[in-house]
């Protein structure tokens, strides 16, 4: 396409979850309820999990980042879409676009690639108990975290530089309550092939090695556990993995559905309710999941609780 035709875009309309406002009184009292305790739970476990010396093993470690990109990208989306709920014109600076896209982007990928992580910290623990120290030493787990937050932030620059470079020299109005390259693509009048193809093999390449990192490491694990001869060392060591592996299969399962399902059973409605539910109740799950099935993260409570 001709660049020259190209208008200069200084902000989008974002054109949110409900135009009724009956309902938006409704959402907002939900949405808001769910953002607060995403925001209580996260922070409350990141912060038990550096005041508690108990706590302070690579497992705990790599749980405290996880609530960390929880509390960064339902933050990114959360606070401006409540207020959009209320607001008459939802407008969005461009470079406020750009911004939100970029850090969500930066949180997601990073939140995927740790679960992958956490998956292989695990089979360290199952598999080499006694070398677990040396195998997942402080600077082993800084090195991968620091990989992890650095492969995450040059893919969200990769695709926030490809999203924003496009022309909008249509309607700027995004149906969709944050900023996201499918909607962005919709409303593009350029050659968006380049945004298609790099969204399939880029962030393909993160879920396809992210998810067989996963399910190798488990293999490995099982393997491990059933050398285990008794019953109750085996449930023990399978019920250390089951927070992991539900938190897995929740947020994989939703960006799976999300990004990979066929161009021709896309619907925009569809895409809100299950961006919906991965910016907001997966933050709010995760620490839940973890605090209810972990009996060291239960008692670290308690032992705060009495001190109080």
């Amino acid at each position: 396409m001709d660049k020259g035709n190209c208008s200069s875009v200084s902000e989008f309309i974002l054109l949110g979850v409900a135009n009724d406002p009956e309902m938006k009184v409704t959402l907002f009292t939900i949405f808001l309820l769910v953002y607060l305790i995403t925001l209580l739970a996260n922070v409350g476990m990141i912060t038990l999990i550096r005041v508690d010396p108990r706590l302070h093993t690579p497992m705990y470690f790599f749980l405290s980042h996880l609530s960390f990109c929880d509390l960064c990208y339902s933050t990114a989306v959360g606070p401006k879409m409540l207020a959009d709920l209320f607001c008459k014109k939802n407008s969005i600076s461009f470079f406020g676009c750009a911004l939100q896209f970029f850090t969500l982007c930066v949180f997601v990928d990073s939140e995927c690639m740790l679960l992958a992580v956490m998956a292989f910290d695990r089979y360290q623990a199952i598999s080499s108990p006694l070398l677990y120290s040396v195998n997942m030493s402080n600077r082993v787990c800084s090195l991968l975290m620091g990989g992890v937050y650095l492969v995450g932030t040059a893919d969200a620059l990769i695709h926030t530089i490809l999203a924003f470079r496009l022309c909008f020299c249509g309607s700027t109005e995004i149906n969709h309550f944050f900023c996201d390259v499918p909607p962005l693509l919709l409303i593009s009048c350029s050659d968006t092939e380049v945004n298609e193809l790099a969204i399939f093999v880029i962030f393909g390449f993160i879920e396809l090695s992210t998810i067989s990192g996963v399910l190798v490491s488990y293999c490995y694990i099982i393997l491990s556990v059933l050398k285990i001869r008794s019953a109750e060392g085996r449930l023990k060591a399978f019920s250390t993995c089951a927070s992991h592996l539900t938190a897995v299969a929740i947020f994989q399962g939703t960006l799976l559905f999300m990004y990979f399902r066929p161009s021709s059973s896309y619907s925009l409605d569809e895409d809100k309710m299950t961006s919906l539910f991965y910016m907001l109740v997966i933050p709010m799950l995760n620490p839940l999941i973890y605090s209810l099935r972990n009996k060291d993260v239960k008692d670290s409570l308690e032992k705060l609780r009495h001190k109080r």
